[in-house]
């Protein structure tokens, strides 16, 4: 009988959980690429890729769309490798929105608009649902308040975003949405967005209660800091400013 006389390593770094070598330096190289997504737009780089060009912007001489099949295919440099790279990125944050700028935040303005109410954990499951079925009843009553419920699942790397939004104990909207490759977080976001979306633009409503299973999410909406869902909690808070605004 014979026996192996190194150990099997890639065994030893998965049950330690070390990342191979050849897969870190891959993710260090990607990451280096996308930092480039966060250069001003009057960056010398941004004006030499493609991917950054808009028809507002005087083009570059050098740019790399200038530039024939055949000439791309030979270049071999790391502002190519980026530029193909950023052509599949969709917009995920936007750190330097108005929206997230010291002073003009809702958070800042608009504190006593908006509060929280935390389920808590010493409550059975029947006492929370008669708080449910009590807030339902006070909506009920209120032709100015609407309420918006929430929730989203995946299955099978499909998303399933529902929101139902109900006001004077007339349903106003039922949406259902489908979107595949995509985290929970952004799941349950996109739902709100959608709710508080089509809740604002009625100019009968007054006060928008929000009923979700993820309170922890929703706290993202208000957080200034640079988070993969910034697309949505800006979105959020725009229509946020012109519903307190307006009323």
């Amino acid at each position: 009988m014979g026996a192996f006389k190194t150990s099997l390593s890639f065994g030893i770094k998965a049950i330690a959980g070390l990342v191979p070598i050849k897969l870190h330096l891959q993710k260090l190289g990607r990451r280096l690429q996308l930092r480039t997504h966060l250069l001003p737009p009057n960056y010398l780089i941004q004006s030499l890729m493609e991917s950054f060009h808009s028809a507002s912007m005087s083009q570059h001489p050098a740019l790399l769309n200038y530039l024939t099949s055949h000439q791309r295919s030979l270049i071999k440099s790391h502002l190519v490798d980026m530029d193909n790279r950023f052509n599949g990125i969709f917009p995920s944050f936007t750190s330097l929105h108005p929206e997230l700028s010291s002073g003009h935040r809702i958070i800042d303005i608009f504190s006593d608009c908006f509060v929280f109410n935390i389920h808590s954990k010493l409550k059975n499951d029947k006492a929370c649902t008669h708080q449910l079925d009590n807030m339902v009843i006070e909506v009920s009553s209120s032709p100015s308040t609407a309420i918006v419920v929430t929730n989203a699942s995946i299955k099978n790397d499909v998303a399933i975003s529902i929101s139902h939004i109900h006001t004077h104990d007339n349903p106003i909207a039922k949406t259902i949405h489908h979107t595949v490759y995509v985290t929970s977080t952004e799941a349950k976001l996109f739902t709100m967005r959608c709710g508080i979306n089509q809740t604002s633009n009625h100019n009968d409503i007054f006060k928008i209660i929000i009923i979700t299973d993820s309170i922890h999410i929703a706290r993202k909406i208000f957080d200034p800091f640079s988070h993969p869902f910034q697309v949505h909690s800006v979105a959020i808070l725009t229509e946020l400013w012109k519903f307190f605004l307006r009323h």
